[in-house]
């Protein structure tokens, strides 16, 4: 039997080089620092920020967050401090975590996505890029670039142009056609997909007979989105050549280890961390585990062998 430490779990994605496949989703990690006494940056491959956008944001009116049967609906709205403190006081306390770190971006019009790509390609110590065209909790932005193959492309067309290191799109399931969008921008430059972002949805409070959120609507995360998350990523992996990261429920070292056979290059897990803050260091040990019991040294070996 092989010791954990002969188990291999590098992954590569499009030059990102992680020391394990295990990724803390945007917005579910903070800036990488908030769970410090919990858990540690460095338990992950990689950390993605909490989404950044040019300005800052005061983000969707309060409650904001629901619990469901199956997971979570959230309405934050991509609150954040804006660039320019992120690069002054957040980022700073993240460097030398041990993880790599990956902006998620995301902005009103294309100029503003492509003036923000290009000051975070100006930071050595952020070697990629997240765009987020996939959150349905925002009026303007997000999930309206992420709709159409047409817009999803023109947008990472433009974002390409200036941004030189590795360029992650991240998209949306909302929509009646994944695949379609995954090539548009597949050809538009992008490096590699994130999938899937949050699913449309809703809770109402039956004694004050009002909505729960805010925002009225917001997206539905957990275990309940997890099977169409695999739906769309099986999708995908069989449309672009590009590496996918895989997300949507991902609770446990079981839900990874599916995501990664059937096609995933890495994963995020995202409503997990609210849950068990050491998400990621059980689910690398059970994958650990796991490859060790069946005789597989290198854990990206398991990316893509669904047999159907």
């Amino acid at each position: 039997m092989k010791k954990l430490r002969d188990i291999d779990l590098r992954v590569s994605l499009a030059g990102l080089e992680l020391k394990n496949p295990v990724i803390a989703a945007s917005g579910t990690f903070g800036y990488g620092t908030e769970y410090s006494t919990l858990a540690e940056p460095g338990d992950f491959g990689a950390v993605i920020t909490k989404t950044i956008t040019l300005s800052p944001r005061a983000g969707n009116p309060p409650p904001r967050v629901c619990e469901t049967a199956c997971g979570m609906l959230n309405s934050i709205g991509l609150a954040n401090v804006g660039f320019e403190a992120f690069k002054k006081d957040k980022l700073p306390r993240l460097l030398g975590k041990g993880t790599v770190i990956i902006a998620n971006i995301a902005g009103n019009t294309i100029e503003e996505y492509v003036e923000l790509a290009g000051k975070l390609n100006k930071i050595t110590d952020i070697p990629a890029l997240e765009l987020n065209i996939s959150c349905p909790n925002v009026r303007h932005g997000g999930i309206a670039f992420g709709t159409d193959p047409a817009g999803a492309a023109a947008l990472s067309k433009a974002v390409r142009r200036v941004y030189k290191k590795t360029l992650i799109v991240k998209l949306s399931p909302n929509v009646s056609d994944i695949a379609a969008i995954a090539r548009a921008v597949e050809k538009a430059g992008a490096d590699a997909l994130s999938l899937i972002n949050t699913l449309y949805g809703m809770a109402v409070d039956i004694r004050k007979r009002r909505p729960v959120l805010g925002n009225i609507t917001g997206g539905l995360s957990g275990p309940a989105i997890k099977p169409v998350a695999l739906y769309n990523l099986y999708k995908a992996y069989h449309t672009v050549k590009i590496p996918l990261i895989g997300l949507g429920g991902i609770m446990n070292y079981t839900d990874a280890l599916e995501f990664m056979i059937t096609g995933a290059a890495a994963v995020q897990i995202g409503t997990a961390n609210f849950v068990n803050p050491s998400a990621a260091r059980d689910i690398l040990a059970g994958m650990t585990g796991f490859c060790r019991e069946n005789n597989i040294i290198r854990v990206k070996n398991l990316t893509g062998v669904l047999k159907c």
